[in-house]
């Protein structure tokens, strides 16, 4: 009876362990399952945000690289309109020049060295190179002066305008080997048409600043090839030339000026209207 119990006994302690064990390895079972879940969740969303990120990333790219060309062909662009006004300015000044050069030649109001060469019309070959030029700088910087000052230049813009103005310059050119009085009369009247073609055509106050500076500029540039003995002037009155001279400069440089401005309104009006 005893050993009966006792074995009773014991296979009931090992039927009960038996059973504990079994109770207790789902647990386990469920806790490994569970954590295995949890890295796959954990490995799905960290592949998701590299996605994310690598897509970000390319769509960055992207857009960097079309505003990069967006800008190259920009600048493109305005370099390519800048030349294309500059050649038109250069131009346009260095037939002036040449046309006016003729004109004090053939009035005896400057005379050349026989030895200097010459081209067409009589004139030194440098005169219209020069001219070109200086019409090309200023022509240039109206326009961005007026941008500079925040000031947009709306008086006569118009080609209609432009043509009227330079129609007056060459007649104040004519004026200035044509009427026959003393020179300071001559010089107050060239000063007053020079004045009167600014405040018809201008009345900006960066074109009458810029037309100032341009005056001065060239005055003192022709003094110093007059000095140096390149070609002179009958009967100078203001140092080596005529008094008259400044006044020719400035209504010069208000007609390339509005020349200049005018281009550049077409330049950016042109890309609107296309």
């Amino acid at each position: 009876m005893k050993r009966s119990g006792g074995f009773s006994f014991h296979q009931t302690l090992t039927t009960s362990g038996e059973q504990a064990t079994k109770c207790q390895m789902p647990r386990l079972e469920d806790h490994c399952w569970s954590c295995s879940c949890a890295s796959r969740d954990e490995t799905k969303h960290s592949s998701g945000a590299n996605w994310l990120a690598s897509k970000a990333e390319e769509m960055m790219s992207i857009i960097t690289s079309v505003l990069s060309n967006a800008y190259g062909s920009l600048h493109d662009v305005r370099t390519a309109n800048l030349i294309r006004r500059g050649l038109v300015l250069f131009t346009v000044g260095a037939f002036l020049a040449l046309v006016l050069n003729l004109l004090q030649v053939q009035r005896n109001v400057t005379l050349f060295p026989e030895e200097v060469m010459t081209t067409l019309f009589s004139s030194a070959w440098w005169i219209p190179p020069c001219c070109g030029t200086g019409a090309a700088v200023v022509g240039l910087l109206y326009p961005c002066l007026d941008s500079h000052l925040g000031e947009p230049h709306k008086f006569k813009r118009e080609w209609a305008s432009v043509m009227r103005c330079i129609a007056v310059f060459v007649g104040i050119n004519h004026a200035s080997v044509k009427l026959d009085c003393n020179q300071v009369q001559l010089s107050l009247t060239l000063a007053a048409l020079s004045l009167g073609l600014w405040w018809t055509f201008d009345r900006s106050r960066s074109g009458f600043g810029l037309g100032i500076t341009t005056a001065i500029l060239a005055t003192v540039f022709t003094q110093l090839l007059v000095y140096n003995g390149v070609y002179q002037y009958t009967s100078p009155d203001f140092l080596y030339v005529r008094s008259w001279l400044p006044c020719i400069f400035f209504s010069g440089g208000v007609t390339v000026g509005n020349i200049g401005r005018q281009l550049a309104m077409g330049g950016v009006e042109k890309p609107h209207m296309d």
